[in-house]
């Protein structure tokens, strides 16, 4: 039995966590599945029906070159900080954060294949659950960014992949799973709460993709809670937003009529 030192702290801490999941969220992922609600909410009730609806991915911030390189590269840049904060706050005398979240490089390989595992399990549904969308009237049109605009358009595109993968496995997976634990969470609880915020701040996009980042959500926190790493999950993850970011706007040339917004 604890002393009756302890038990005050221990009293104290599970408020402090709430808290200090709150204010990260708010911060973060939390504030983007705020505003996409919202978001669904003025689509849903716009007078333009939702598949003729679009939204753009990694629009162009300035007309000017170098200034959208700015806004684009200070984007990703300050994005990441809420990783480093969750990172931050995680650390504490002799353990390391990068180690507990399994976010390191002790197992390359293994973290590597496990991400193209994932990739092909996840990646083929989703596509075919947005051609679905976009075919029953419930996904909004995904209008990509050019792939020709600057000669930094592809490699900015591959960065902005590559936050969206760090933030969303590091602060989503990694850092809710652990602070959940911490509270006593379920671990079938955990899964199911992080998979609903990873569908939520996808809402913009429409009815079928919050489904299908719900269901994403459910794969990735099983496998977590299954290897204890996020490396793997961040693998897939970056690999399927340079899919989406690159590849989508060769994908529209290819088949407008199915992928493009109505005009």
């Amino acid at each position: 039995m604890p002393s009756a030192s302890v038990l005050p702290t221990a009293r104290l801490d599970r408020p402090r966590l709430y808290w200090e999941l709150g204010i990260v969220l708010a911060l973060s992922l939390g504030a983007s599945a705020v505003y996409s609600i919202v978001s669904i909410v003025a689509r849903l009730t716009d007078e333009t029906p939702l598949a003729d609806q679009s939204a753009t991915l990694n629009g162009s911030q300035s007309p000017r070159e170098w200034l959208d390189f700015t806004y684009q590269f200070l984007g990703i840049v300050f994005g990441l900080a809420a990783v480093a904060l969750v990172l931050f706050l995680l650390w504490k005398p002799g353990q390391n954060p990068f180690r507990q979240l399994g976010f390191d490089l002790t197992r390359p390989g293994k973290d590597v294949l496990g991400g193209f595992g994932l990739l092909l399990v996840i990646g083929i549904p989703g596509l075919a659950l947005y051609l679905a969308g976009r075919a029953f009237g419930f996904t909004v049109a995904v209008v990509p960014s050019p792939l020709d605009t600057f000669w930094w358009t592809i490699p900015i595109l591959v960065l902005a992949a590559l936050k969206a993968a760090l933030l969303e496995e590091i602060i989503v997976v990694g850092y809710l799973f652990t602070r959940l634990r911490e509270l006593g969470w379920s671990p079938w609880t955990i899964i199911l709460s992080s998979a609903v915020l990873r569908g939520s701040y996808h809402l913009y996009q429409g009815v079928g993709p919050f489904f299908g980042n719900v269901a994403m959500g459910v794969m990735f926190g099983w496998c977590y809670n299954r290897w204890g790493r996020t490396m793997p999950l961040v693998v897939t993850h970056w690999l399927l937003d340079i899919l989406s970011f690159v590849g989508y706007p060769l994908a529209l040339a290819w088949w407008p009529g199915l992928l493009a917004p109505a005009t």
